[in-house]
């Protein structure tokens, strides 16, 4: 079993910085790629940003230059910078990770989500 825990949401003013974090625990053996997804109302969900093991990322072309998405491997947790925000990043983020454990290859686990707010 593998849980993935988010933190870090809230309400903050345009132009203002939050940081998500995500810690997945569990019977891990290995996490492949983390990433962030978020879902704005009445929309479908889509990715933010994603990371590797390896450390290569990929962002949506809407929060480049803005998000910075980051993993400490160690701790099995992914994180996400997001500066400059603006009332469209209001949404539900959500955490997901392709894990590995001792029972199960490589599947995708997602987090509750935690909510971002924006407000203009």
């Amino acid at each position: 079993q593998v849980q993935l825990v988010e933190s870090g949401g809230g309400l903050v003013q345009a132009g203002g910085s939050l940081r998500l974090s995500c810690a997945a625990s569990g019977s891990i053996l290995s996490i492949r790629e983390m990433g962030w997804y978020r879902q704005a109302p009445g929309k479908q969900r889509e990715l933010v940003a994603a990371t590797t093991s390896g450390g290569s990322t990929d962002y949506a072309d809407s929060v480049k230059g803005r998000f910075t998405i980051s993993r400490d491997n160690a701790k099995n947790t992914v994180y996400l910078q997001m500066n400059s925000l603006k009332p469209e990043d209001t949404a539900v983020y959500f955490c997901n990770a392709e894990v590995r454990t001792f029972i199960r290859s490589f599947s995708g686990y997602w987090g509750q989500g935690t909510q971002v707010t924006v407000s203009s």
